[in-house]
């Protein structure tokens, strides 16, 4: 019997989730190690509560980004000057910048699509901010990727990273990492469900102490992680 193949689009969501993908994400914690530096994330306990509020804030501030890009690519130059100004956090902003042409540059040089290469110089073009959020939305639509499972991958690659940052931080362990990370299935399935239900007009942040830890990043004496 003739062995049944994974769909391409399959193998693709599995390639950019992999940690071998160059896309700079793991220069950032999230806001992981300022917290941590500050005291306030001692145990497993305390970073499963960061990671499930990174999560929340995600799910009514990034994510509805992701979903307007995926939705209107046409409008990326509006999107992304919107999400400029609504990252009002220097450190966030910066690194959704970084995040995202990072994220840009990669798939337009590993993919080989026409429509890459052409988003690439537009943005370069027109001196976009070229935030990661967009660009997620974007370049995974024109990968062929759905919008839901567009939605996981960007809340789990979040999820990923910051639970990276507190193993190689020394905060958790790997073995405790993954339980954490088993604990936030339904927490992310949420955040993408909130989601797809909130339009642009109605983003919002929902953790103020997240956003003030990743504020004091470059305000850190020693500090592993751009952000």
């Amino acid at each position: 019997m003739r062995q049944q193949l994974l769909p391409d689009i399959d193998w693709r969501v599995f390639q950019l989730v992999d940690s071998a993908f160059p896309a700079g994400a793991f220069a950032h914690s999230g806001g992981i190690e300022a917290a941590w530096q500050c005291g306030a994330l001692r145990n497993g306990e305390d970073v499963s509560a960061f990671v499930g509020e990174g999560i929340g804030q995600a799910a009514t501030a990034a994510l509805p980004f992701v979903c307007a890009a995926y939705t209107s690519p046409k409008d990326i130059a509006a999107i992304d000057e919107y999400v400029d100004s609504f990252f009002s956090n220097h450190v966030a902003n910066r690194a959704s910048r970084l995040q995202g042409m990072a994220f840009l540059a990669t798939a337009a040089d590993v993919f080989q699509i026409a429509e890459l290469h052409a988003l690439r110089q537009r943005v370069l073009k027109n001196e976009l901010p070229g935030h990661w959020p967009l660009l997620f939305g974007v370049i995974l639509r024109l990968l062929g990727v759905s919008l839901r499972v567009t939605l996981r991958t960007f809340i789990f690659l979040i999820m990923r990273g910051m639970l990276s940052a507190a193993v190689r931080l020394g905060i958790v362990g790997p073995l405790e990492a993954q339980r954490i990370q088993v604990a936030l299935d339904a927490d992310m399935e949420r955040a993408v469900e909130t989601a797809l239900a909130t339009p642009l007009d109605q983003v919002h942040q929902t953790a103020p102490l997240l956003e003030i830890w990743q504020m004091g990043q470059d305000r850190l004496y020693s500090r592993l992680f751009q952000s």
